[in-house]
């Protein structure tokens, strides 16, 4: 299995596929980086040399920010909105979501299992 930048990428699929396996990588990026190192992006993983894997470390490296640098940039954006106190900060302290999406019904990601509120029984009406 190849390692690359740390993280180990799966041989049985594509380049273009396994370099996602990084964070911050999707498949656009993968793409991009195949071209930029002149590998076929349909090549199993397995067929890398080293010299290939050294080649793609060399333009992550350069170009672009990826795995643990790119995780605490995100997290100090996040604490950054926190401490100005934005609305979305305080979304994200609260634990809803940020991006402006409903929560009368769903959000059940952002809002954890549901909570039941005991509420008054069926009281049948007398009309």
């Amino acid at each position: 299995m190849p390692r690359l930048l740390g993280v180990d990428i799966p041989n049985d699929k594509r380049i273009a596929i396994s370099l996602t396996y990084l964070y911050g990588i999707g498949q656009k990026t993968a793409r991009e980086l195949c071209l930029k190192a002149g590998i076929d992006p349909s090549l199993p993983a397995h067929e890398l040399t080293e010299s290939d894997v050294s080649r793609f470390a060399t333009i992550i490296e350069e170009d672009y920010i990826v795995e643990g640098p790119l995780r605490r940039q995100v997290q100090q954006n996040i604490a950054r909105l926190r401490d100005i106190r934005s609305y979305r900060g305080i979304r994200h302290r609260m634990g809803l979501p940020v991006r402006g999406q409903n929560t009368q019904t769903n959000a059940r990601t952002r809002k954890g299992a549901k909570k039941t509120v005991a509420g008054k029984k069926g009281v049948k009406d007398l009309r």
